[in-house]
């Protein structure tokens, strides 16, 4: 029994690069095209997830101490008054 199921995409401008990638052999139907821009999709959202995890391990890991909000916001305002 298949386990997945027929959908309709409209691609728009897309399309034509659709239509290039079969064009070129590369990939036999729209579908290998789509599946293929999905893994590569799920291999990009991992990556920048990984990004943001050690990001955020270096910061929870930083030894420098914590600036209280107050503090960042007065830095803030004040650099922006002075034109910088």
């Amino acid at each position: 029994m298949r386990t997945s199921k027929p959908i309709t995409v409209t691609l728009g401008k897309q399309q034509a690069l659709l239509d290039n990638r079969l064009q070129s052999g590369a990939y036999e139907s729209a579908s290998e095209v789509i599946r293929a821009g999905l893994r590569a999709l799920d291999r990009e959202e991992a990556a920048l997830n990984e990004i943001m995890r050690v990001k955020i391990r270096e910061a929870i890991d930083d030894p420098r101490p914590d600036v209280p909000a107050a503090d960042v916001f007065a830095r803030l305002r004040a650099r922006h008054a002075d034109g910088q």
